[in-house]
């Protein structure tokens, strides 16, 4: 019996250098606290998801030659992202993962779970392409099923960091791909962003510790 193609999960992630990754954000809350978010942020997402034995977990690493940096888990599998946008970045991470589905997910969305991953990989049981939106008009994650050939005109024309990225991408894919849409997230690249988020953050204490309280859950 021949084995499954496997899944594989790519994280695009950028080295945690001060003044160099969450640039809008740090504008906003400075860039200290910016690089903090990441640091915390992008570690949490890859050790969940390293240790997840549903799929493999590959990091996609810039700026080039960071990979080889002590900032990852010792055992991950790590690659360069290379160069051009990110368009041409995540276009060239599909034509590299071999044969099976592959979702590219970004490191800086705090509300990320192993559950939303796998939800993308079930809907890429029926659909072409998956896609997981944010509320700022981008996405949080893209997947494929590829039992085709990765799309040539993938990515192109994408208007990135603006509220069409997620439109264009959608368009930028072939008229007979069949495409699904999970959850909507947070993606976190601004003050306002980030202060829904710690808003939402200090609501599920605030209702955790009330349902921990004696008679709470009552």
């Amino acid at each position: 019996m021949s084995r499954c193609p496997a899944r594989q999960v790519v994280v695009f992630v950028k080295a945690p250098r001060l003044g160099q990754v969450k640039s809008r954000l740090a504008a906003g809350i400075g860039g200290v606290a910016a690089l903090r978010f990441y640091r915390e942020t992008t570690g949490r997402i890859v050790r969940m998801l390293a240790r997840d034995a549903r799929w493999r977990t590959v990091l996609a690493v810039t700026p080039l030659g960071a990979r080889h940096g002590g900032s990852w888990p010792a055992r991950t599998r790590r690659l360069d992202q290379g160069s051009g946008d990110l368009g041409q970045r995540m276009a060239r991470a599909f034509h590299s993962r071999g044969r099976g589905p592959v979702v590219i997910v970004g490191s800086d969305i705090p509300d990320l779970t192993a559950r939303q991953v796998w939800a993308a990989f079930r809907a890429l049981g029926d659909a072409d392409a998956v896609l997981g939106p944010a509320r700022d008009g981008g996405y949080w994650l893209i997947g494929l099923k590829r039992s085709r050939p990765v799309p040539a005109g993938l990515f192109v024309g994408v208007r990135w960091s603006s509220p069409h990225a997620l439109a264009d991408t959608r368009a930028s894919l072939p008229r007979r791909y069949s495409v699904r849409l999970l959850e909507m997230l947070e993606d976190v690249d601004d003050r306002e962003s980030h202060a829904r988020w710690r808003a939402a953050e200090a609501l599920k204490k605030r209702r955790r510790a009330s349902s921990d309280a004696p008679g709470g859950g009552a």
